[in-house]
């Protein structure tokens, strides 16, 4: 971690820390941030969001968060406020990610992550296909054979048309000899109406992020079918690989600064991005939650973003959404 703090300031400061109860782990490298989810709340990019506050309160490292939610079309919606309303202002952070990527493609949005400015990746999850506890369908096989069938029938929730639950969704299908296009697909601005509607038995399955559903298939309430990454990320539960459906996709979630701002602006996001990742507050946090890190700053994380467009165009070409 990156420290501004000599070790006898911070040996001196621990006893005023342990008696305000703050750890005195890092300087304060903001008094205060503005943070942008462009989703409702209890999605994934909330989620990260408040993690980051969580864990930025506890090192130290940032005084108060304000945040704000706008969803609606895996934040399409959101994006071009953001970028109207945060221009140029060195305090205001965005959270994005794949599922942006395919909405803005899928949804011919003028506004993309091109009007951003890239500060860094922080993590990436596989998803999962749930069903209601009460669902017929026991495993992963009923549920390809019920799509093999008839996937008009099935409906099945997940983010943003495009996002990477879509894709996910279009991938499978394609394994069965369907396309996404025969689908019936119900899009949800953030993870929390997804699961009342799976909840409720308003819906057939849903494909989200791992976190987003695991404390409600823990509960029972849920049954975890299968998950998409290479390795198994709950117990008992199989990925679609190891089931014989040729399917592996990650959901990277990401930050990014206001259009606009100057390179030592956002060198100093950047650097509070690196010193909290180091943390071990963000360490405990992703072990927590079952994510994977997947870091990647500056503009490395800018050279991953203009792969990642043109591999999610061809991607949503070939399961039929974007022609």
């Amino acid at each position: 971690m990156m420290r501004r703090r000599t070790l006898l300031a911070a040996s001196l400061a621990a006893p005023a820390a342990i008696a305000l109860g703050r750890p005195a782990t890092a300087a304060e490298l903001f008094p205060s941030l503005s943070v942008f989810v462009p989703a409702g709340p209890g999605g994934g990019w909330d989620g990260l969001g408040r993690a980051m506050e969580q864990a930025s309160r506890a090192a130290g490292l940032v005084g108060t968060f304000q945040f704000e939610n706008v969803g609606g079309a895996g934040g399409t919606v959101g994006l071009p406020r953001f970028v109207s309303q945060k221009r140029g202002r060195a305090d205001a952070l965005f959270i994005g990610g794949a599922v942006m990527v395919g909405a803005v493609l899928a949804n011919r949005a003028p506004v993309g992550l091109k009007d951003v400015t890239p500060l860094a990746r922080m993590t990436t999850e596989p998803g999962i296909i749930v069903v209601p506890a009460s669902s017929e369908f026991r495993d992963i096989a009923g549920l390809m054979a019920a799509y093999r069938a008839n996937p008009g029938a099935v409906a099945t929730c997940g983010g943003s048309a495009g996002g990477i639950d879509h894709i996910t969704l279009g991938l499978m299908l394609k394994t069965v000899g369907r396309s996404a296009r025969d689908a019936s697909y119900v899009a949800f601005a953030g993870g929390g109406p997804a699961q009342a509607a799976l909840l409720g038995a308003q819906v057939k399955a849903g494909i989200s992020g791992v976190s987003e559903f695991s404390e409600q298939v823990k509960a029972g309430r849920l049954r975890a079918l299968a998950t998409t990454g290479d390795t198994r990320s709950l117990d008992g539960v199989p990925t679609l690989k190891e089931s014989g459906i040729d399917v592996v996709i990650g959901n990277w979630r990401g930050v990014f600064g206001a259009p606009g701002i100057n390179p030592a602006q956002r060198a100093a996001l950047v650097d509070y991005l690196t010193t909290l990742h180091a943390s071990p507050q963000w360490q405990d946090i992703m072990t927590t939650r079952g994510w994977d890190d997947a870091f990647l700053k500056d503009e490395a994380f800018a050279d991953f973003l203009r792969k990642d467009e043109t591999d999610t165009l061809a991607v949503l070409r070939e399961v039929g959404l974007v022609t």
